[in-house]
């Protein structure tokens, strides 16, 4: 896994930082359970959705460019690791990005306060059903397997965006980032990143294992909804 050098000395910066061990709720059965259900579960799933990682492996390709798009997050203890999605942005995103930003300074304003475009150019016409339909993420559970991420969690954010955080940086660091969460079953994109802070650092607190099952099963509905999707 080869991190950006800014990446991995962001990483590095916040490890150290004062006051990052906060001690979850849950102990350690219950994190084994968690682990077990959520080893089990993902193999299940990967088996039934391996038809459609074939179809959505050949409609990404078929846009050019590689299938898998990796991304640098950081997870548990402010580990570093490369998030799976099918790609659903075009090649040279960052570039394309960055120079619509440049011409519009709403979007920009945007983009700084909440890291996502409600209009995003860089999105292909592939991309945009593979996120309404959330499928992009279908790769996660693989995520899951290897253990840096979890089936329900605070989602994975990039070293940058941990500075939304500001003080309950250690609580979000204090669990496996998760599929699914507090976040995507109370609103995803249609709710404001500070609103998104305080529904991570809500689960953290009150974890439990009943609650992970809930938020399992609304997230059936959220899909099926699409409510939030962009």
């Amino acid at each position: 896994m080869n991190q950006p050098p800014k990446f991995t000395q962001d990483v590095r910066s916040l490890r150290a930082m004062p006051g990052m061990r906060y001690t979850p709720r849950q102990g350690a059965f219950g994190i084994l359970i968690k682990r077990a259900f959520d080893v089990c579960a993902s193999l299940f799933l990967l088996l039934l959705a391996a038809p459609l990682f074939v179809v959505i492996g050949l409609l990404v390709a078929l846009d050019g460019g590689p299938i898998i798009y990796r991304h640098a997050r950081v997870g548990k203890d402010i580990r570093p690791f490369d998030c799976l999605k099918f790609r659903t942005m075009m090649l040279d995103a960052d570039g394309c990005l960055q120079e619509y930003l440049s011409y519009h300074p709403q979007a920009k304003a945007e983009w700084v306060r909440d890291q996502k475009l409600v209009f995003d150019p860089r999105v292909t016409p592939t991309g945009k059903f593979l996120r309404a339909t959330s499928l992009d993420e279908l790769p996660q559970l693989i995520n899951v397997l290897r253990g840096d991420m979890s089936l329900v969690g605070p989602r994975p954010v990039t070293s940058a965006e941990l500075s939304h955080y500001n003080r309950h940086v250690s609580e979000y660091a204090s669990v496996l980032p998760g599929i699914t969460g507090l976040w995507q079953v109370s609103g995803r994109n249609d709710l404001s990143y500070e609103r998104r802070v305080e529904l991570d650092c809500e689960y953290v607190r009150r974890h439990t294992l009943l609650m992970d099952f809930k938020i399992l099963f609304r997230t059936v509905g959220v899909l099926l909804s699409r409510r939030g999707a962009r």
